[in-house]
Order: C-alpha cells, then structure tokens, then sequence
C-alpha cells in the first residue's frame, strides 16, 4: 500500500510540475493545450507503457486524425446529403476499431482520442497534430518520471528494511 501511494505522489507531483510546463509551451509556440492534455491522457491510458506504449499511442492517435479527415472530406462531397456524413461516421468507426488488429493500432481510445481532437480543432490537422504529439511527449515525461522519483524515494526505504 505504501509503495502504490509513494508511486501516485511521485506521478501527481511529477505530472503537475510537467502540466504547468506544458501550458507555457502550448502558449508559446501556438499550439491547442487542450490536444495537448489528450495526447498526455492517451500515453497515461495506454496499457502498454514505456517506449512502446509512446509508439502506440501516437500511431494510434494520429490514425485518428487521418480516419477524422476521412469523414469531414469524405461528408463534404455531398453537403446536401446529411445520410452521407452519417454512413461514413458509421464505416469508419467500424474501421477506426478493426485497424486494432495490428499491434502498433491496437489502442483504440488513442485512434477515437486523435479523430475527436481533429474534429474538436475544426479539421484544422496542421495544428492539432504538433498538439498532440508533443502532448504524448509530456504524457511519457509525466509517467515516467514520477515512476524514476517513486524508485528512487523508495532506495532509501529498502536500505533501512536490509539493516532491520
């Protein structure tokens, strides 16, 4: 129980120093804080963790984004035809899951978290891609270097159980 709660400390400390961060980099070079956040949810939901679970994430992610811009394109060639958009959404939900079979797609949420950014940002790709990515960036920074803090404040602790 202790260990657990040393582990959680570390990320929520580790994950708030890095969310300050964060929102002055957003600011700073123009990016969506809010992409950004879902991208660092998607590292932090993703079950496979460390370096994989980053490569992961962001193919999955960024399927989203191109699976959103499948049906935003996709729905305008035809306006007048509301059952279109409608059709397209349903095929390419269908896709956005099935794609799961290959490893590197295998997150889901991440594919549905990159198309629900895409359409959050108007379409605008250009913009929400950096977002997101550079927000898996702090996702991995944030988990990872509470797990280095929580290691290292619990050395200590197994050098004075060793010496009982």
């Amino acid at each position: 129980m202790m260990r657990a709660m040393n582990i959680l400390l570390s990320i929520a400390m580790t994950t708030g120093i890095l969310s300050g961060i964060w929102g002055w980099v957003a600011v700073s070079f123009g990016l969506l804080s809010w992409a950004g956040f879902l991208g660092c949810t998607a590292y932090f939901a993703c079950p496979q963790g460390g370096v994989k679970g980053l490569l992961i994430s962001a193919c999955t992610v960024m399927s989203g984004v191109a699976w959103a811009q499948v049906i935003i394109h996709g729905a305008a060639l035809a306006p007048h035809l509301n059952i279109l958009g409608y059709l397209m959404t349903g095929v390419v939900a269908f896709l956005m899951c099935i794609q799961a079979k290959n490893v590197l797609l295998s997150f889901v949420p991440g594919t549905f978290i990159g198309a629900c950014a895409t359409f959050a940002g108007q379409g605008d790709w250009r913009l929400v891609i950096p977002s997101l990515a550079v927000g898996l960036v702090f996702g991995y920074a944030m988990k990872n270097s509470g797990l280095w803090l929580a290691s290292r404040r619990a050395q200590p602790l197994l050098k004075e159980q060793e010496k009982a």
